[in-house]
C-alpha cells in the first residue's frame, strides 16, 4: 500500500507562496506544504528571520518583503514564476482594547498592516496565479464573534473576511477562502507575560466546547485544505474550537 496522502498527491509540481510566514500560522502551514512535496517560497519582513529559516528550514525559499509594499510583492512573485497556491497570513500585534480608550492612531496602523498588507498582496501576485490556484486568507473568529474588547480588530478581521466571496465570483476559476482562527498558542500573544498567557489560556481553554487551545499546526491544517482542495471556494472555514458559540472572557 502506498504511503502518500491525497494531499501528497496535489502538492507535486506545485508552487506555494506564503506571505508572512516566518512564524506561527503561516511557517507551520509552509511547513506541512513543504513536507508534502510542493516548493514552498515565504515573504517576510525580518531578515533575521529569514536567514533563522534558512538554517532550519533549507527546504523553504525566502524572500525579504513586506505584504504591504506592492512593488516588493510583484518583484517576488515574478521571480518565483507561477504560484499555485498563495496563502496570506500578515497579522500584528496591535488592535485589541475596549472602545472608550482605545488608541485610534493604533487602530489605523493595525488596519495598515492586516487588511491593507492582505489585498496588496492580493493585487500584486494575482498576474501570477495559475489559472486553477488559489488564494487563502487569515481573518480570525473575532470578526465572528461578541468578545469585549475587540471591536477594532474584529473591523480589520471582517474586513479581511469581506474580501473573499466577491472575489471568489471575480476571479474564478482561481479559489479564493478565508480561515478563521479562534485562540491559538502562537508569537501573537507575546507581549503578556508568561503567567498571564498561561492563566488566561487555560481559562478560556475551560470555555472553549474543545477544552483546548490551538496550536498552528491546527490551523495550518486548515489553511492547507482550503488552499488545496478544488472544490472550495468563497468559503470561510471557522477553525475556533467553537469560540463563536460560548462566552469567553
Amino acid at each position: 500500500m502506498s504511503g502518500h496522502t491525497a494531499l501528497d498527491q496535489t502538492a507535486l509540481d506545485q508552487t506555494a507562496l506564503v506571505v508572512g510566514g516566518t512564524s506561527g500560522i503561516g511557517l507551520a502551514t509552509a511547513r506541512r506544504l513543504s513536507k508534502a512535496g510542493a516548493r514552498v517560497h515565504i515573504a517576510a519582513r525580518g531578515k533575521e528571520r529569514l536567514d533563522q529559516l534558512a538554517a532550519t528550514d533549507p527546504a523553504l525559499t525566502g524572500h525579504q518583503a513586506d505584504g504591504g509594499d506592492g512593488v516588493a510583492i510583484a518583484t517576488v512573485a515574478q521571480s518565483i514564476g507561477r504560484i499555485d497556491w498563495l496563502i496570506v497570513t500578515l497579522s500584528g500585534s496591535e488592535g485589541p482594547g475596549g472602545i472608550a480608550d482605545l488608541d485610534l492612531a493604533m487602530l489605523r496602523r493595525a488596519f495598515d498592516a492586516k487588511f491593507w498588507g492582505h489585498i496588496t498582496t492580493i493585487q500584486a501576485a494575482l498576474p501570477y496565479l495559475a489559472e486553477t490556484g488559489s488564494i487563502t486568507l487569515l481573518g480570525a473568529i473575532t470578526a465572528q464573534a461578541g468578545m469585549p474588547g475587540t471591536a477594532g480588530i474584529a473591523a480589520i478581521n471582517g474586513a479581511v473576511e469581506a474580501l473573499v466571496r466577491p472575489l471568489a465570483v471575480e476571479l474564478g476559476p482561481i479559489r479564493v477562502n478565508g480561515v478563521s482562527p479562534g485562540f491559538v498558542d502562537t508569537p501573537w500573544w507575546s507581549g503578556l507575560p508568561d503567567d498571564a498567557r498561561r492563566a488566561y489560556f487555560s481559562r478560556a481553554a475551560q470555555a472553549l466546547p474543545t477544552g483546548r487551545i490551538a496550536t498552528a499546526d491546527d490551523i495550518a491544517a486548515t489553511v492547507v485544505l482550503a488552499a488545496t482542495n478544488p472544490n472550495l471556494t468563497g468559503t470561510i472555514i471557522p477553525s475556533d474550537g467553537g469560540a463563536r458559540l460560548v462566552s469567553v472572557g
